[in-house]
């Protein structure tokens, strides 16, 4: 597989789009959904999120988060001996900022928070604690989510943009 060629400029579009999608999903909790939950009494936001992270784990989801991160993978790969074609270089810079700024702060860092709040039990006085501290920590992970998500995506755009014609 080749730059230019209708797989690699085909692997190279899904890596942009999944990298947009999920930033828009990130960006989404970031711009709008976290503040709203910290609005609601403790016990009703505990509730709300624990719920969002237990409906998350579904197929569709899944394939979005894990399968940009395959594509991206790939790209990396396919991109080391192809390095001298123009646009390249974009590819292992999107594959690092998704796998890096997304991937691994989500199983680093958003996860353990995840699991800390299914914990928590609503009308606990600790689970009022746990709760601000989940929103401050986990939401300002999630704007290194955000970003990286949408950087790889402009990356891996660019990338495409300068695949040679075959």
């Amino acid at each position: 597989m080749k730059p230019g060629e209708p797989l690699f400029l085909a692997l190279t579009l899904v890596a942009a789009v999944g990298c947009g999608v999920m930033a828009g999903v990130f960006f989404a909790f970031s711009s709008f959904v976290m503040t709203a939950l910290g609005r609601l009494p403790p016990d009703a936001g505990i509730t709300a999120m624990q719920a969002v992270n237990v409906a998350v784990i579904n197929p569709l989801f899944f394939a979005a988060l894990f399968g940009t991160a395959a594509v991206c993978a790939v790209l990396s790969v396919f991109s080391i001996p192809a390095w001298r074609h123009p646009g390249c270089a974009y590819l292992p810079a999107g594959a690092l900022l998704y796998l890096g700024g997304t991937m691994l702060v989500t199983l680093v860092c958003n996860v353990p928070l995840n699991d800390a709040l299914a914990r928590a039990v609503p009308g606990d006085p600790a689970a009022s604690r746990v709760w601000a501290a989940y929103l401050t920590d986990w939401t300002a992970w999630n704007h290194v989510r955000t970003a990286a998500a949408f950087a790889a995506a402009v990356a891996f755009s660019l990338a495409y943009r300068w695949q040679p014609a075959v």
